[in-house]
């Protein structure tokens, strides 16, 4: 039972496409099914988390003290 576990584990990709083919139409399409519940299941992708008003308060921690203070390359515009 356990060098089955240890097959499966260390399975190719060919064997498991030749078990595929051996299978109905409608099987192969519940493979692929199940297969997409598994990759989703496991999946470390995090999903994208859209920015929203607010969502950068307090990454800004230092800021220089002239911050405010007009550029010098503004001056012959001023």
């Amino acid at each position: 039972m356990q060098s089955d576990f240890f097959n499966i584990i260390y399975m190719e990709a060919t064997v498991l496409e030749r078990k595929v083919k051996q299978l109905p139409f409608e099987a192969r399409r519940e493979v692929s099914d199940y297969l997409d519940i598994l990759l989703h299941k496991y999946s470390t992708h995090k999903p994208e988390v859209k920015p929203y008003a607010g969502c950068m308060k307090g990454t800004v921690t230092w800021m220089s003290d002239d911050f405010n203070e007009p550029l010098d390359d503004f001056k012959d515009y001023m």
